[in-house]
């Protein structure tokens, strides 16, 4: 079982005959208390791993392009007698050294045995098709997200994501605005349950969108896909990016779901100046730390912006 911090390649894990398990998906259900942090989600996801609450065999850590506090806690880990490999995304988005990154974390690996790619390829597909279901109202943002936030490691097991994909029905969805979650997944567990029941239906959440929509039928045409996740290069281009999706998902206003003590927190100002002030999309930041059912002043103030968009719509 291989421990992965952020988003790592899930296509070369499963081919080099292991299995991925993203840590960061453990961390909203999770009572720990961390003995030392900064930001909640690396340091519980550290202190799973080193109390032996979550099990893996070795551990990836994404030291560059992405989550940048998992670096230390990595290096935790690893003084602790964890193997560690450390994974960078170029920032200049060149596939050929994102494909360097992926043959150097195939050889910490082990090496290819049996190719999953196109295995995994098909699950994402799977995965992309719930997606559309979702944006139609066919599928709560809630069971929509679980199968996109699970896409980083396919749960574990590629049957077992299969199964919970298979077992994703369609219903009938009553909301009055589309909304787009973007930033980190929420550390709250039931905050698309929420938006849902003051009339937001989540159509588009940023970062777990990215995790199924990147795949490949071979490690270029991998390095190729990867090499294109907004989180990891110049934010103009993941501007230019939720421009495109915001229109194709037809939303109605932006939420940014912040971490305390996030680097992505610093992005805001950015991403509010360009949605909000140039391209006018009604938009709301919340910031969160520890994670717990969503608290009463964040409940508030989602309750008025909903108030807000009917004035506006």
């Amino acid at each position: 079982m291989i421990g992965i911090t952020a988003l790592v390649p899930a296509e070369v894990i499963y081919s080099c005959g292991e299995a991925a398990l993203d840590l960061n998906n453990f961390v909203p259900n999770s009572k720990l208390e961390p003995e030392e942090k900064l930001c909640a989600w690396t340091a519980i996801w550290r202190e799973l791993v080193l109390r032996g609450k979550v099990k893996i065999d070795k551990l990836v850590v994404v030291a560059g392009g992405d989550c940048y506090n998992a670096l230390v806690e990595g290096e935790k880990v690893e003084l602790a007698g964890k193997p560690t490999h450390y994974f960078t995304y170029p920032f200049d988005r060149d596939s050929k050294v994102m494909q360097e990154e992926l043959n150097a974390l195939a050889e910490f690996l082990g090496g290819i045995k049996e190719e999953a790619f196109d295995e995994v390829a098909e699950l994402k597909k799977l995965a992309l098709e719930i997606h559309e279901m979702r944006c139609n109202g066919e599928v709560s943002a809630e069971k929509g997200f679980l199968i996109e936030v699970s896409g980083s490691d396919l749960m574990g097991s590629l049957e077992k994501y299969r199964s919970a994909i298979e077992e994703v029905r369609e219903e009938e969805v009553d909301y009055e605005y589309r909304v787009a979650l973007l930033g980190i997944p929420p550390i709250y567990p039931d905050f698309h349950a929420f938006l849902q029941e003051v009339g937001m239906h989540v159509v588009f959440d940023e970062m777990p969108f990215e995790f199924i929509r990147h795949s490949g039928k071979n490690l270029k045409e991998v390095a190729r896909s990867y090499a294109n996740y907004t989180f990891a290069g110049h934010i103009k281009h993941r501007l230019r990016f939720l421009e495109s999706q915001l229109r194709r998902h037809r939303v109605d206003a932006v939420i940014h779901f912040q971490q305390f003590a996030c680097h992505h927190k610093l992005e805001d100002r950015l991403l509010r100046d360009y949605l909000y002030e140039k391209l006018g999309y009604p938009y709301m930041t919340i910031e969160a730390d520890l994670p717990s059912p969503t608290p009463q002043q964040a409940r508030l103030r989602l309750e008025a912006f909903a108030e807000r968009l009917r004035e506006v719509w």
